[in-house]
């Protein structure tokens, strides 16, 4: 699905399907990385919840035209405000592009 090279990560093909990559790493402890490919213009939204269906935060929510993006969550964002202290997270992040809707499971370990 996504081009590699010796120096990393490229965004210079067009996919030829949507797709939603897994975290990395996963499980994470601040950030995770999230790549995912754009098969034809269309508006994208990559959203992450929590275990109970509520809104973390929108990584992405605007039109993109095709290819391969890459996004990271910062755990932080989400924590200050929250008074109980788990040993592990769970979130979802689904993206939604076209007709086309995938969610992964991200695990956050403190």
């Amino acid at each position: 699905m996504f081009a590699h090279s010796n120096n990393g990560f490229e965004n210079d093909f067009e996919p030829n399907e949507f797709y939603l990559s897994p975290n990395y790493p996963n499980p994470f402890k601040e950030k995770t990385k999230i790549k995912y490919c754009v098969a034809y213009m269309t508006r994208v939204q990559l959203t992450v919840f929590d275990s109970e269906g509520n809104v973390i935060q929108k990584l992405v929510d605007e039109e993109k035209d095709p290819g391969t993006y890459e996004v990271e969550f910062f755990a932080s964002c989400c924590h200050s405000r929250e008074g109980r202290n788990p040993k592990e997270r769970i979130y979802f992040c689904r993206l939604e592009a076209g007709d086309y809707r995938c969610e992964l499971k991200m695990t956050l370990l403190k």
